[in-house]
């Protein structure tokens, strides 16, 4: 087998001595091209580099969230082919690795390796759904270029917590749960729409929901993780599904507190709920719309400001071992 290595040489719990070792572990069984990226978006030009290639079987991404988002895209490029694309392989090295989580990997790098090597010995893989984005036509985003993102997607508040964590980032900040929920707080006391929602989810076949606060997308289950705690927005989403929402019509300090109580208690078996919840599970398609620029996030990376997002859940997108 002749294998693609992604490193992301700024991964979170990787010294180069570790990464070493997992590159001199994977290469002992197949042909392994290392390559550390050395800009954004590095990752998805290799990955795309890689499913034009005739000689490369898989690819393996060493990094965090952001890092297998870009091979992802890179290597979807011209759109899903399970069948004739390399596969993905996933090595968390990150802080948060909610994609390799959610596909039962260990958080561990070298334990992930590991179990890596077991699965390629024992042809072990699967073909999961993934979550894309697109401008939606006829307004003022729909010239936006399509994303794929591999576990959730937000509009709006969470987005908003992201793009302060990696402002924090660039100052030198090391990204962890306690710097994340210091910035939680802060979009909070400075979210003006919070009590007031703009965000507007449609849905062929069924009644505009509109004033939405809180906008949250799940590709799979559980949305995130707060240390080793899984947190769960749409317990039911899944790699086997279409996409789910979790919203919230109302963020007062009350609400928010109740609601995450709720998320905090979270388990597989029920999620946040209640008058203010708007919950939908595997959607194939739907928008949202927002009346002011809002923030946009997907798979834990800041893109900017937009009005209005279309996703799609395409089923049976990625072939990747487990």
């Amino acid at each position: 087998m002749r294998a693609l290595l992604v490193v992301n040489p700024a991964a979170t719990t990787t010294s180069a001595r570790t990464r070493d070792v997992l590159i001199h572990a994977l290469a002992s069984e197949m042909k392994l091209e290392a390559v550390t990226t050395e800009y954004r978006g590095h990752g998805r030009d290799l990955g795309r580099q890689a499913a034009e290639s005739d000689d490369i079987d898989l690819v393996v991404a060493l990094g965090g969230d952001g890092t297998v988002n870009e091979v992802v895209n890179g290597l979807l490029h011209a759109g899903p082919d399970p069948e004739h694309l390399p596969g993905l392989a996933v090595v968390p090295g990150g802080s948060t690795n909610v994609f390799a989580r959610a596909l039962g990997l260990p958080n561990h790098p070298v334990e992930a390796t590991g179990v890596l090597l077991d699965a390629l010995r024992e042809s072990r893989e699967r073909t999961v759904g993934l979550g894309l984005t697109s401008g939606t036509p006829g307004s003022d985003d729909e010239a936006v270029p399509a994303r794929w993102f591999t576990f959730n997607a937000g509009l709006g508040f969470d987005a908003g917590v992201v793009g302060r964590v990696e402002q924090q980032r660039e100052r030198g900040r090391k990204s962890t749960h306690a710097l994340y929920m210091r910035q939680v707080v802060r979009q909070l006391l400075g979210d003006p729409h919070r009590r007031r929602g703009v965000i507007t989810l449609e849905h062929p076949g069924d009644e505009p929901v509109t004033d939405l606060a809180l906008s949250i997308v799940s590709n799979t289950s559980p949305w995130t993780f707060l240390g080793n705690r899984p947190i769960y927005a749409s317990p039911k989403a899944s790699f086997d599904t279409g996409l789910d929402l979790f919203g919230l019509s109302r963020m007062s300090t009350g609400a928010v507190a109740r609601y995450g109580t709720q998320l905090l208690t979270s388990s597989p078996e029920r999620g946040p709920h209640g008058r203010h919840v708007v919950s939908r599970h595997d959607l194939t398609r739907f928008t949202l719309h927002s009346k002011v620029p809002l923030p946009l996030q997907m798979d834990g990376d800041h893109l900017g400001l937009r009005t209005s997002v279309t996703f799609t859940g395409v089923r049976r997108a990625l072939r990747v071992i487990v």
